[in-house]
């Protein structure tokens, strides 16, 4: 019988397997991340970090085991529930921008808001507020076509963040980015989230970036590899590295 995940875990893996056309991508993973937390997942291509972000956030269902949102088990959900729970509560940024080509900057940032009910006042001053933030507020009139790749990604950034959703993933969001760009990004991404009591799920190879987390975890090969001790959290950005074994004698 499922039991809920404790009550200070906002997301919650046990045992979860995945493979993709036969070949295993997650093998048994258990994990739990905490409200408020920034965690990073590490790893080389192909251990499965966007795989585990894709299950965690409802993008793809699971081959086995459980994943649940606050008291929702999310791994129970059919196609329609998982659409849902990705529009209403989570917020997503990819390597891709995956922009609407039709919408400028500005409208592409306040649409899950629209979507969500919001006002048209209250999602294009968010917006605004957003897209500033990220430096690309000149670019707000404009649409997609009409931009370079590096002011692409800053606006998905936005928009995840905009609507100020309990969960935020991030698969490598700082892939089209340059080293500086890309610091800045981060900057912005784990403040909007420690400001705002936000879940930040952080997927990189670029261990450089994963010193904005509160915590790491490390992805081998589908597993979570052995931990070492992890550092308190709130450090300012200089987490350590945990697994299967610390998050289970974390719970203790």
């Amino acid at each position: 019988m499922s039991a809920a995940p404790p009550d200070n875990d906002v997301l919650w893996a046990r045992g979860v397997v995945k493979s993709h056309h036969g070949t295993p991508a997650l093998r048994g993973i258990s994990l739990g991340i905490r409200e408020g937390e920034v965690l990073a997942v590490t790893g080389a291509r192909g251990a499965g970090k966007s795989t585990l972000l894709g299950c965690l956030s409802a993008l793809l269902p699971v081959d086995q085991g459980e994943v649940w949102f606050n008291s929702s088990s999310v791994h129970t959900l059919g196609r329609a529930g998982r659409e849902r729970l990705r529009r209403d509560r989570f917020g997503f940024v990819g390597s891709e921008p995956h922009l609407v080509p039709e919408l400028t900057a500005r409208e592409n940032v306040a649409l899950p808001l629209l979507l969500a009910g919001a006002g048209n006042k209250a999602a294009y001053c968010a917006a605004d507020e957003w897209l500033e933030r990220l430096d690309v507020a000149e670019s707000s009139r404009l649409r997609p076509d009409r931009l370079i790749q590096s002011q692409r990604q800053r606006i998905a950034v936005a928009r995840a963040l905009a609507p100020l959703p309990p969960v935020v993933f991030a698969d490598d969001p700082t892939a089209p980015l340059h080293r500086e760009a890309a610091d800045q990004v981060l900057r912005i991404l784990t403040s909007a989230a420690r400001s705002h009591q936000l879940t930040l799920v952080l997927a990189t190879h670029d261990p450089e970036l994963a010193r904005y987390a509160d915590r790491t975890v490390a992805l081998v090969d589908g597993r979570l590899a052995a931990p070492v001790a992890p550092v308190a959290r709130g450090t300012g950005g200089t987490g350590g590295v945990t697994g299967a074994s610390a998050v289970s004698a974390s719970r203790r």
